[in-house]
């Protein structure tokens, strides 16, 4: 048996191919939407892409079940479970708690394990070459190293009204009914690790084991007291705020996510075009560049998403494709960049991407406001707007500032002033010049706290300092 983990450190997600190597079968768990991994991955083992499914309706991003059936001719496979509200809008094999899967040796187990989504399913693996005992656990969104998948993002971002509570009590019974009754060497695999927003303190270990989680992960004590309204107290307790394109990614993948097929390459455009389309606002130019260097100098009205391991989780923040129809012009060093950025957009379903630049040369600029840290007492702020998440906010923040994290800044404008000036800022500078520059983009008055809270607070204390040493 093969079991390969492909991880996207964007979004901290991972997804899995488990293949058949005596039959040349394989099916893939949780994939995303470019699916050229995992072709490629299947072709260098020799096997065939069969099956695809996907341990639940997934919030974070969208998936590529649809796509790689699309491509390959598999099977697609999802949950059955959930009640009506919870039903998948396309076709598919529905999964029962105790369906089985079969590729060759293998045997793929399902198992309902509801909490942090009602239709949730865990899939519990057995390489039946090696054993009749099944030895690992696809635990989804369900059990991650160390934490479990929150159970209040239905809440958060689905438009649901206290499904956390009924969530957290269905993931008690889940870990107490299922996963505690699974022998402790099974090994757990999840569908994230640090940095999801999908769980409060997921640990950066690939994998676990059941005997390690009921032994050392916050739950244990409570499962093992069957202390249910303590292990809901907590659960529940300093969640981190809710990305508000959960929402989205929830209707497209109940619903099934368009399938895109093979995509062109994305060509380099002319810039005379790309600043004609610009001034018609027929086009949106994505400025790649890194905040200090936007601070420079960068294209007028364009979106500030820095290139590198967070192109989707900031794209996904400024970018909304039901309400945003212009196509995308993408900073890119060359043809192979400005691809791979867009691998990563179509992940959130970001996908109108018309071609890029090399350069902003030809295209007209603006400068984006900054203030000092000393000047800010001085300053007519109509607001001074922190785009941290809520728990850093707890922790520490700018007097009189108002919380609302970058994630979220976009849907929830009716917590804005509509007249005079926002002073923003987040922990360093990087998220503050991403939602800034969709605020500016909207019409907004928005003056950037240069090196945002960590240089406020720098000279906070160089100031008190001051005062002690007189």
């Amino acid at each position: 048996m093969l079991i390969e983990r492909i991880y996207d450190e964007d979004l901290a997600q991972a997804s899995y191919l488990i293949g058949c190597q005596a039959k040349g079968e394989a099916i893939v768990v949780d994939g995303r939407r470019d699916i050229a991994v995992y072709q490629d991955l299947a072709a260098k083992n020799g096997m065939k892409i069969v099956a695809v499914t996907e341990t639940h309706i997934h919030a974070d991003y969208l998936s590529g079940t649809r796509e790689l059936a699309a491509a390959t001719g598999a099977k697609i496979y999802v949950s059955g479970e959930g009640g009506p509200d919870w039903q998948y809008e396309f076709d598919g094999e529905r999964l029962y708690d105790g369906d089985a899967i079969t590729l060759g040796n293998i045997t793929i187990k399902a198992l309902h394990t509801p909490g942090h989504t009602p239709e949730h399913l865990s899939f519990l693996v057995t390489d039946g070459a090696f054993s009749d005992q099944p030895g690992y656990l696809l635990s989804g969104d369900f059990v991650f190293s160390g934490d479990l998948g929150r159970p209040d993002l239905l809440d958060e971002a689905a438009g649901g009204i206290d499904t956390r509570f009924e969530g957290a009590k269905q993931l008690f019974a889940s870990l107490r009914d299922k996963f505690l009754t699974l022998p402790d060497y099974v090994q757990v695999h999840p569908a994230h690790g640090a940095g999801s927003a999908c769980g409060k303190a997921l640990g950066a270990i690939p994998s676990s084991t059941v005997g390690y989680e009921r032994l050392y992960a916050w739950w244990g004590p409570y499962l093992a007291a069957n202390d249910e309204q303590g292990f809901i107290n907590e659960l529940l307790d300093g969640q981190p705020d809710a990305h508000a394109y959960f929402g989205r990614m929830k209707r497209e993948n109940r619903e099934g996510p368009a399938i895109m097929g093979e995509r062109t390459p994305l060509p380099e455009l002319a810039p005379g075009i790309v600043a004609a389309g610009l001034a018609e606002d027929t086009l949106t130019f994505i400025d790649t560049r890194s905040n200090s260097e936007v601070h420079e100098g960068t294209v007028a009205r364009s979106l500030n998403v820095p290139a590198g391991k967070s192109v989707a989780s900031y794209g996904a923040w400024v970018v909304n494709p039901e309400t945003d129809k212009n196509p995308l012009v993408l900073l890119a060093p060359d043809q192979e960049a400005a691809m791979d950025m867009w691998d990563h957009l179509v992940r959130i379903g970001i996908d109108n991407v018309a071609g890029y630049l090399t350069s902003i040369d030809g295209l007209p600029t603006a400068t984006p406001k900054l203030i000092q840290p000393e000047e800010l007492d001085g300053f007519d702020a109509a607001m001074v707007l922190d785009v941290r998440n809520k728990t850093e906010h707890t922790a520490g923040h700018i007097p009189g500032s108002h919380q609302l994290s970058g994630g979220r800044v976009m849907w929830h404008l009716d917590e804005l002033p509509a007249n005079g000036t926002i002073v923003t800022y987040c922990q360093s500078g990087v998220r503050n010049s991403v939602a800034a520059s969709a605020l500016r983009r909207a019409g907004y008055d928005v003056v950037e706290l240069d090196g945002s809270y960590a240089a406020w607070n720098a000279w906070q204390q160089t100031r008190q300092n001051a005062v002690s040493a007189k």
